[in-house]
């Protein structure tokens, strides 16, 4: 049997199928291969548009189908895409469509297409299969860069292909100025990806492709956004004929050209570029599309038309006059404006009183002109004038401006009185009038001259005019007073008169006081006072310049204490002279004189300084006021700088040695014009630097060098001071000697002693009578001696104790004795000289004969060298001194055992016998020159010593203690007192 709708015929249709078997469940049911009509590529979108026939016509009744199809690439037919496409038969023949969209250019590679078909019938028990694959469609490449003139938002990723014929190679790719890496296609085709490209250029971004051996292909690329939803749609009138609409369009496309954004207005899905205004219709609603390549957007709104007006700029527009105050205005606004009133806005400008606004109402008509007036402005003044108009109902927005219109006003007689001022002048009897020109808005006009009066008791005196541009004039009043008026004339009149009085009331004890400078002006305060009925008056003038003083003045209520006086005549660091005059029933009053800055600035110059006196350690410095055109300000004080520096180095020495020593003096006294320094360096070089300061700030400095005088108080007490210590010790070294004199004379200057006053000399007196040989004495001449000095006890300075010893008699010494006496005994070893003296004058009793006798001058030790041609002839008799006689006759000492008397005594002042020689016994033990004598000293042939307390013949009972006492000088004995012998 067969299958319902079956008749198992073949056919040649791409509907017709076969199945095979008369088993119904092993029957195949596969359609026969489908035909592809038609395959057709849109480059400019990368789609391909596929068409074929179902063959639905062999199906007696609906059935689901489904197709397979195949996109393939390159040569090697590369499957890219496989897609299923279901539809439905339907009994007839109908042609199916499928489009499919690349993400590279079709032109980079071929393209393949095939397609199968499946029939999904479910009541078929039997096996059902695909149809085979249809004949392949082909899509070929291009030999050119692709895509071409392509459109695509910022931030997409864009592929590129480069297509080249049999025989060229690829060299390089680039977007922009920028290599990128190939992507191999096919074996004539490349590609490169190109990600987040960002907006291009006007023109486009270049794409280029290098090819070998010598070719180029390249394409361009726009990269924008779509547009943005119209943003501030607005529709309006003008003049009620047409509609007009503005958006803002947001966002930059970056596109340009055929490429930009286009936009299509619709109004009740009416499309045209303006619309007009219907008599009955008040709504309109309206669209705004906006579109590019890359996207499409819109916007709606919809408006009331009265509500919506903004009408035309007014033109024709004129301004007339033909009074002082009033003004008259006429313009034209095209339109049918029958409907609404106008409200139109008049601005009015001049100089002096800047913008002043005036609003109007008029009715609305059709293509009119509408006027309108302005009053209440100032004569003889320049005005601008323009204007504007909207609907006073429902206000919309404002018209343009019209253009700008100038007018002057007429003249008219000046508004008042000009301020006035008067002064006496040093001529006796003579009043100067000053007077300030009027304000032009005050005027009303040119003023030409001011008239100038004089009255007493509502008669006039004296009247003349001053022209123009005099601002003061004098009157002679002689020795009376009057009451002055001034007036001002123009060409339309003359102003109400100012009047002032003449009369100036005494002040005693008119203090001086300081203003506050603000910056841009000057503040004065002063205290009020209760008999001021008329105000106060302040008047000013600048102190310095060479030109006279230009007179300024205000005038102030009664209950003013304090005004900020500015000027445009006012400059920095310029001193200005305040007047302060108050107006009493009686007349005018110089209440306080005020000086005063606007600003004050550092003084421009430093005081001039000089050093009028120095000294060892001060310096007195004088300084001069600095002028008051230089001050520039209030002066608050000096500062006066010193420290050590030399003329020639810009910087003081504490600059350049270490912290800085300098030292600062504040001068707060304005009336102190010097100053002394004191506690200085004596002989030392200073720099003095000085400046003035005041509130804006400090002078430059003035230097000067000066040098202190040398200390001579310093240089007397340093000569005093040794001198007085010289003094002291003087004076203690001779109290010291004074009270030690017996010590210094016993030590330096020792007394002879007297032998007679020796016991230990008192020998028998015939000892040496009668024998000739026996000499007194007597000693070998030069033999070398020693003088040791044992002890000092004596104030006179002499040397005490010695001992007169031979060579001999000191290698003889004993053994016990050597050690002590040398350790405490000074031994002074000398050759004493001899001198031969001869006796002339013998006496009678003796025989007559010569007879020589030698002295050892022993205070030769003592007295300095003479040489022998100096020597002078020495009186023997009258020498002091100890000379011990080398050779006595018996005669001779027969002499000296008579008495002497005093005048011998100091005649001779000589040696004498100690003893009564006649007691000496030659055969003695005690005698000098005896035999079994153990005296030391006997070799010396007499009982005589020489400058020596110490007996040259020691008595027996001390001869156990031979030792003497050590009487030698010592430093230590100076500060003890000894007692005298």
């Amino acid at each position: 049997t067969g299958w319902p709708g079956l008749e198992g015929q073949g056919g040649a249709g791409a509907g017709q199928f076969c199945f095979v078997s008369s088993d119904l469940l092993h029957l195949l049911l596969i359609p026969f291969t489908p035909q592809i009509l038609s395959l057709s590529p849109d480059f400019a979108s990368y789609t391909l548009y596929l068409k074929w026939n179902d063959s639905g016509s062999v199906f007696p009744y609906d059935l689901d189908a489904s197709w397979q199809i195949q996109i393939l690439r390159k040569e090697t037919m590369e499957t890219d895409t496989l897609v299923t496409y279901n539809s439905k038969l339907t009994g007839k023949d109908t042609v199916l469509s499928w489009n499919w969209t690349s993400d590279m250019p079709l032109e980079c590679t071929s393209h393949y297409v095939k397609i199968r078909c499946y029939i999904n019938e479910l009541l078929f028990a039997g096996r059902k299969e695909w149809s085979e694959w249809s004949p392949i469609k082909t899509v070929p490449g291009i030999a050119v860069v692709f895509p071409q003139d392509k459109v695509v938002l910022v931030g997409s990723n864009v592929t590129f292909c480069c297509l080249y014929n049999e025989g060229e190679s690829i060299k390089f790719m680039k977007y922009g100025s920028k290599d990128y890496p190939l992507l191999h296609l096919s074996k004539w085709s490349s590609a490169i990806k190109v990600e987040n490209v960002s907006a291009s250029i006007p023109s486009g971004s270049n794409v280029l492709c290098s090819l070998q051996p010598d070719n180029i292909a390249g394409a361009v690329l726009f990269v924008g956004y779509a547009p943005d939803i119209p943003e501030n749609l607005s529709c309006e009138t003008r003049t009620f004929i047409n509609i007009t609409c503005s958006w803002n369009p947001g966002r930059p496309t970056e596109l340009y050209r055929q490429r930009q954004t286009k936009y299509i207005l619709f109004e009740s899905k009416k499309h045209r570029c303006d619309f007009p205004v219907h008599v009955n219709q008040k709504i309109y609603n309206f669209t705004l599309s906006a579109s590019n390549p890359i996207g499409q957007t819109e916007s709606s709104l919809s408006i009331d038309i009265n509500q919506r007006v903004h009408l035309e700029t007014p033109d024709k527009f004129t301004v007339s006059t033909n009074s002082s105050t009033n003004a008259y205005l006429s313009w034209y606004i095209p339109g049918n404006l029958i409907q609404i009133r106008l409200l139109c806005q008049i601005e009015i400008s001049n100089s002096n009183s800047g913008r002043q606004l005036q609003n109007v109402l008029v009715t609305g008509a059709e293509n009119s002109n509408y006027r309108a007036s302005v009053d209440a402005l100032t004569p003889y003044t320049t005005y601008t004038f323009r204007v504007r108009c909207s609907a006073s109902e429902h206000f919309w927005r404002w018209s343009k401006w019209s253009v700008e219109r100038k007018l002057t006003t007429l003249e008219a007689p000046p508004a008042r009185g000009p301020d006035i001022w008067r002064e006496r002048s040093p001529v006796r009897g003579t009043l100067k009038i000053f007077w300030k020109p009027l304000l032009l808005s005050e005027a009303n006009g040119k003023i030409l001259a001011h008239e100038v009066s004089c009255y007493l008791q509502e008669t006039m005196l004296k009247a003349h005019e001053v022209t123009v541009p005099l601002n003061s004039t004098e009157l002679k009043l002689g020795g009376n007073d009057c009451l002055i008026s001034v007036v001002a004339k123009n060409r339309a009149g003359s102003s109400p008169p100012s009047t002032i009085t003449s009369v100036d009331i005494p002040s005693d004890n008119v203090k001086t006081e300081q203003a506050i400078p603000t910056g841009n002006g000057i503040y004065l305060s002063w205290h009020s006072d209760p008999n001021v009925t008329c105000g106060y008056t302040v008047k000013w003038c600048c102190s310095t310049g060479s030109e006279p003083c230009n007179v300024d003045w205000e005038t102030f209520p009664s209950n003013t204490t304090n005004v900020l006086i500015k000027s445009a005549l006012f400059q920095p660091g310029v001193r200005y002279n305040f007047s302060l005059y108050g107006c009493k029933h009686n007349g005018y009053q110089l209440l306080q004189n005020i000086v005063g800055y606007m600003k004050e600035l550092p003084p421009k110059v430093a005081p001039n300084f000089t050093v009028e006196e120095t000294s060892s350690d001060s310096i007195l410095v004088k300084w001069e006021d600095i002028p008051v055109e230089d001050c520039r300000g209030f002066l608050k004080g000096y500062m006066l700088y010193f420290a050590k520096g030399k003329r020639g180095t810009s910087k003081p020495s504490y600059f350049e040695e270490g912290p800085p020593e300098v030292t600062v003096k504040n001068i707060t006294d304005l009336t102190i014009k010097s100053l002394r320094i004191l506690d200085l360096q004596g002989k030392t070089s200073y720099r003095l630097d000085l400046q003035a300061y005041t509130t804006g700030g400090m002078s430059p400095l003035k230097s000067l060098y000066v040098v202190t005088k040398e200390n001579s108080v310093g240089l007397i007490i340093a000569i005093l001071i040794p001198v007085a210590v010289a003094v002291v010790l003087a004076v203690v070294t001779s109290i010291l000697c004074y009270r030690k004199r017996e010590w210094i004379k016993e030590t330096f200057y020792p007394d002879i002693p007297n032998p007679e006053n020796s016991k230990a000399l008192q020998f028998q007196k015939n000892i040496c009578e009668g024998n000739t040989a026996l000499k007194t004495l007597e000693m070998n001449p030069c033999t070398p001696n020693s003088v040791e000095v044992v002890e000092a006890r004596s104030i006179v300075p002499k040397i005490e104790d010695t001992e007169i010893v031979s060579q001999v008699a000191d290698s003889e010494l004993p053994e016990d004795g050597s050690d002590t006496e040398t350790e405490n005994h000074v031994v002074v070893s000398y050759c004493p000289p001899i001198i031969e003296e001869e006796i002339s004058s013998p006496p009678v009793d003796e025989p007559v004969g010569s007879s020589q006798v030698i002295y050892i001058d022993i205070q030769s030790m003592y007295q300095p060298q003479v040489k022998a041609e100096e020597e002078p002839e020495i009186n023997l008799l009258s020498t002091a001194g100890y000379k011990p006689q080398m050779q006595l006759s018996i005669n001779a000492m027969k002499m000296e055992s008579q008495s002497p008397t005093e005048e011998d005594l100091d005649k001779t002042a000589g040696y004498r016998p100690q003893a009564n020689t006649n007691a000496w016994k030659l055969s003695s033990p005690d005698s000098p020159i005896s035999i079994e004598s153990n005296n030391e000293n006997g070799s010396f042939g007499s009982p005589c010593s020489i400058n020596s307390r110490q007996f040259l013949i020691p008595p027996k009972d001390d001869e156990d203690s031979p030792t003497p006492n050590n009487t030698g000088w010592s430093f230590t004995n100076f500060f003890h007192s000894k007692p005298n012998d």
